[in-house]
């Protein structure tokens, strides 16, 4: 059995800002339209819906995100701003070569670190958690570069 994750949605109220900072963090603007009608309602159980959709992927290729802003039904809950840690509330992480010029580059769209810092796990990685438009959590990795291995003495 095979499976690949396709993509990970987002509902957003501003999709020209949301699309801009995405694609400031590297991704790639694949396509953006409506979907509309009966048979996207019965897909989501909303009913008759009109969402204007855009679909970006990772530079790779292997990743993609879906943002939509909904005209028709309503958008009737937010959670933008719950903590990380609260039931069912997702954040996206996302590898970066260069985390500080990642942060530079975000903040210029209103990223705002989580924790006022980045986070250094052992030799592996820096990591934080930033909020980007309308409150979307994100995740950032760098990896860091590690020491070549020491080979096993030889006898």
């Amino acid at each position: 059995m095979t499976v690949r994750m396709d993509n990970v949605g987002i509902v957003v109220e501003d999709l020209a800002a949301t699309i801009e900072f995405f694609r400031e963090l590297g991704l790639e603007l694949e396509g953006q339209g409506f979907v509309a009608g009966e048979w996207a309602g019965r897909v989501t159980g909303l009913g008759d819906q009109r969402v204007e959709i855009a679909m970006l992927r990772t530079p790779d290729g292997h990743s993609r995100l879906e943002l939509s802003r909904f005209v028709e039904p309503a958008v009737i809950a937010d959670h933008r701003r719950a903590p990380v840690n609260a039931l069912g509330y997702l954040r996206v992480m996302f590898a970066v070569d260069d985390l500080d010029d990642t942060l530079t580059r975000l903040r210029a769209h209103g990223a705002e670190l989580v924790s006022d810092e980045v986070v250094r796990f052992e030799d592996a990685y820096r990591l934080c958690y930033v909020r980007g438009p309308e409150g979307i959590l994100l995740g950032l990795a760098e990896e860091l570069d590690r020491p070549a291995e020491t080979p096993p003495p030889t006898r």
